[in-house]
């Protein structure tokens, strides 16, 4: 299908984008593309102004912020994956941005666009949250950081204002903590049916599940039972609790549901080797 008629602007700055946001028009930031674009194709977002700041180079990078490493916005998919300092430091992360979509996705994709778009069924947004990162987006107040499992807030919503644009990422260094993301999805490109990611460090587990509600979902039971001396097999019994999985084309809820204590199991079983 083609687009509802919009504007189109080329931001040359932050601040640039900002004024562009603020200009009183339906507006939304475009970067890589992969995911707004299919929505305006079928209608289902009608933006009056697209501002693209998919050209801004300073939002692109990745280099150490004390204990945490700090990825730049505009990172493309593929730099996340091959970036030295993330495969050391956190490769969770890096290991993540090679399991997005296909080749030419990951050259083009942006690790903010990717968490901006709220997407329940999204790599990112789970692994961040199990990681307990923190996001920086800057509005005209200024600027100001998120926790993760505070920024999604709904099915394709985060608590991002409209007027704001994400600028940084800060994820831990892992400091040889164990981890893995699980994903389970039926063609190597496809969307996550449900996925995994857990983290071990200093004698506790994080988990948390994607594609099993509107939001990223943070396993509390299974760490609640992993805390209380459970295994991993009992512990990931508790994977669904709380949970509000989806049932659509590519699987029931009840499936879903499944997927999520099996795939919790096999990762607990990784992390607490």
């Amino acid at each position: 299908m083609i687009p509802a008629p919009f504007d189109y602007e080329r931001a040359e700055s932050v601040d640039d984008a900002l004024e562009l946001l603020g200009s009183g028009r339906d507006a939304k930031l475009l970067a890589g593309g992969h995911s707004l674009l299919p929505l305006m194709r079928l209608r289902l977002a009608r933006p009056e102004l697209l501002v693209d700041i998919g050209r801004l180079s300073d939002l692109a990078y990745v280099r150490e912020d004390g204990d945490r490493i700090a990825i730049g916005a505009l990172t493309r998919h593929h730099d996340v994956t091959n970036d030295d300092l993330l495969r050391e430091a956190n490769p969770l992360v890096a290991h993540t941005a090679g399991e997005i979509g296909d080749p030419q996705v990951r050259h083009r994709g942006t690790i903010g666009g990717s968490i901006a778009h709220g997407d329940p069924a999204a790599d990112f947004p789970a692994v961040l949250v199990a990681l307990d990162a923190e996001l920086v987006a800057r509005g005209p107040q200024g600027e100001r950081t998120i926790a993760a499992g505070e920024c999604f807030s709904g099915f394709f919503e985060t608590t991002l204002a409209p007027d704001e644009v994400l600028t940084e990422i800060r994820v831990p260094k892992l400091d040889g903590a164990e981890w893995t993301y699980l994903k389970f999805h039926r063609r190597a490109q496809d969307w996550a049916t449900v996925a995994v990611a857990a983290v071990r460090s200093n004698g506790s587990a994080r988990v948390a599940l994607t594609n099993m509600g509107p939001t990223p979902v943070r396993a509390r039971g299974v760490e609640e039972a992993l805390a209380s001396g459970a295994d991993p097999s009992r512990a990931a019994e508790r994977a669904a609790e709380g949970t509000s999985p989806p049932s659509d084309t590519q699987a029931s809820a009840e499936f879903r549901g499944h997927l999520a204590r099996v795939l919790t199991r096999r990762a607990l079983e990784q992390v607490l080797r």
